[in-house]
């Protein structure tokens, strides 16, 4: 099992992969389509879809930040839900999980 340092730097890992990600799909989104209608049409839907992943990447982005904002605090591994400690196994599995599984699963 990895210990806190060891989940803390991937975090800030992916933090930052994340971050390169959104600048990058930014930069993309700021090009201009070309003047061909058919070209413009496909650059659209492309852009859509950048749009998709950049949204996603920047809700992981404040979820990543929020747990390291909770191992700077003390808080981290402990259910929101329940006030539990989440098992290491689910955190290495999320690393940002809120919850415990008891609490995450959904109400059947």
């Amino acid at each position: 099992m990895e210990d806190l340092a060891n989940i803390r730097k991937r975090l800030e890992d992916k933090l930052h992969e994340l971050t390169n990600r959104v600048v990058d799909i930014e930069g993309d989104l700021r090009t201009p389509n070309d003047d061909d209608w058919s070209e413009d049409a496909s650059e659209s839907q492309n852009d859509e879809t950048l749009q998709g992943i950049e949204s996603m990447a920047v809700g992981e982005i404040g979820k990543i930040k929020r747990a390291l904002l909770k191992i700077k605090d003390g808080t981290y591994g402990n259910c929101e839900e329940c006030g539990e400690r989440i098992s290491m196994k689910r955190l290495e599995a999320l690393m940002y999980a809120t919850k415990c599984v008891g609490c995450a699963e959904p109400v059947k």
